[in-house]
């Protein structure tokens, strides 16, 4: 038993590694299974949806994300705290480029991924309600709005260039605030 459950582990090793080499945004589980060098059936065992396996590639960064809005709740200056949280959001989504896809789920896979989005979401509103009610940003606007202009940020990055991504991050945190 024992030998078949390291066995399971290995294969999802490889299942995770070949998808890591793949691009995120169209995930085949078939091809996910040739590129890993197992069976379709092993690959729907640990992963029975792409979103499934989304969510597991995407977990170590969705946890740097919590840890990040926690520490950026404990920014004192709340426009401070808005805009490090928009910034790290930016950097993670450009570095994990199924992130996004697992951010904006409405239904996840994983309890724990629900949880964690919770807290990151929990954590983030906090910041943007301080911003708010400082005046540090714009009143008409949301955390939804907020979530999809990080978005937009990253889809305009990954267009151009990397190198436009202090440039862009700059107008959105001046356009956030109230004019």
């Amino acid at each position: 038993m024992a030998g078949r459950r390291s066995d399971a582990e290995r294969n999802r090793e490889k299942i995770l590694g070949a998808a890591r080499g793949l691009d995120g945004s169209s995930l085949r589980l078939n091809e996910v299974a040739h590129e890993a060098g197992v069976g379709v059936g092993t690959v729907y065992r640990h992963f029975p949806t792409v979103h499934a396996l989304q969510e597991a590639l995407s977990e170590q960064t969705l946890l740097r994300l919590r840890d990040l809005a926690r520490r950026a709740a404990g920014i004192p200056d709340a426009g401070e705290a808005l805009a490090a949280f928009l910034g790290w959001a930016l950097t993670l989504q450009l570095e994990d480029g199924g992130l996004k896809t697992v951010l904006v789920s409405p239904a996840d896979e994983d309890p724990e991924v629900t949880a964690v989005k919770r807290e990151i979401l929990d954590s983030f509103g906090a910041v943007f309600d301080r911003a708010r009610a400082t005046g540090a940003v714009r009143p008409e606007l949301t955390v939804g709005h907020l979530q999809n202009l990080v978005c937009g940020i990253e889809a305009a990055v990954r267009l151009g260039s990397p190198a436009d991504r202090e440039l862009l991050l700059d107008v959105l945190v001046s356009g956030v605030r109230p004019a």
